[in-house]
């Protein structure tokens, strides 16, 4: 395993970070795909074996169940100074008012939560899940400020945003002395490459931990175009991300395979690899549900792929309306 530093932090963590949404209660939320908790535990001692320290959730993940799950494994298969654990505020948690959101109530209570679901203290990294409009930032930024004094938080991160919204977040931090973000957690990947545009050159240049969640294309890129799964066919969110260039998409999905092909691995490494050699980013957000995903994965911190490959993934790109958040 490889690691790094998270941005201009001392923190220090590995180059895969496990994305534990793919487990939970399929009978909680509406993950129908997710995985049980003895399958779970599986894939996160793998990750934990292979030297991966880096685990992120959130709050919203199968309403809950996979804080628990995570905790449960954690307390199971490591020391919890080991691990860097991140989970995230903002989705509805439950009906009615201050049930969702960035108010400092809904903070407050949500991060209880989460620390009593996952069993612990104190999370590494507590992440807004989105861009809450209807919240002033200065009310989020002190609440989650506190959060960090309170010791229930090591450090603090965004999730997908404007460039603008998350460089305002900065200066209102430094503004008024309370902690800064210290990531962002985008959307992409090689069918989705907006962030190119200004979000990336912004971290880059604030030093930025970069965490880009669905760095497969919700496994669009490791298999062909018309191949199914049974999660693809349940995720309704998954459905809402891929659908606005397919004839383009389709060629982009191609030119993976052609490339693992030429090299005999796998796609999941091309397209991995190709995300792993942008200089913003930090760690791409692995989801696996079986334990090949996440070999896979470790096995594309050592392919290096040549200009002419990254040109040839590359090329077909054209623009995509803003997909992923509002």
């Amino acid at each position: 395993m490889e690691y790094a530093k998270f941005g201009k932090t001392g923190l220090e963590v590995s180059k895969i970070c496990l994305g534990c949404m793919t487990f939970g209660d399929p009978g909680r939320g509406n993950h129908a795909w997710s995985l049980r908790e003895e399958d779970s535990r599986t894939i996160i001692k793998q990750a934990i074996d292979l030297g991966i320290n880096f685990l992120d959730t959130a709050n919203t993940y199968s309403n809950g169940s996979s804080e628990e799950i995570v905790g449960r494994a954690i307390r199971d298969f490591a020391k919890r100074e080991d691990i860097v654990l991140a989970t995230k505020v903002f989705n509805r948690m439950r009906p009615g008012p201050n049930g969702a959101g960035l108010s400092r109530k809904a903070i407050f209570d949500e991060i209880d939560n989460s620390l009593r679901r996952l069993g612990t203290d104190y999370v590494d990294l507590y992440q807004i899940h989105r861009f809450d409009y209807t919240t002033p930032i200065e009310e989020t930024l002190e609440a989650l400020h506190d959060v960090v004094k309170a010791g229930k938080a090591r450090y603090i991160g965004a999730s997908s945003m404007y460039a603008w919204q998350f460089a305002k977040a900065l200066y209102v931090s430094r503004l008024n002395g309370w902690t800064e973000f210290v990531s962002m957690q985008d959307h992409l990947n090689l069918l989705y490459r907006e962030e190119e545009r200004e979000m990336l050159p912004l971290c880059e240049d604030q030093k930025i931990a970069v965490i880009p969640w669905s760095p497969l294309a919700r496994g669009r890129l490791t298999r062909d175009w018309d191949e199914t799964t049974a999660r693809s066919e349940t995720d309704e969110f998954g459905k809402t991300l891929y659908t606005q260039s397919i004839d383009v998409d389709r060629r982009i999905v191609e030119a993976v395979a052609q490339i693992a092909k030429a090299r005999d691995i796998s796609r999941a490494q091309v397209a991995t690899a190709w995300i792993l050699q942008k200089s913003a980013v930090t760690a791409p957000i692995i989801g696996a549900s079986k334990p090949n995903h996440l070999k896979a994965a470790v096995a594309s911190l050592s392919v290096k792929l040549t200009a002419e490959e990254v040109a040839a993934l590359e090329a077909p790109y054209i623009p995509h309306a803003i997909a992923g958040f509002k």
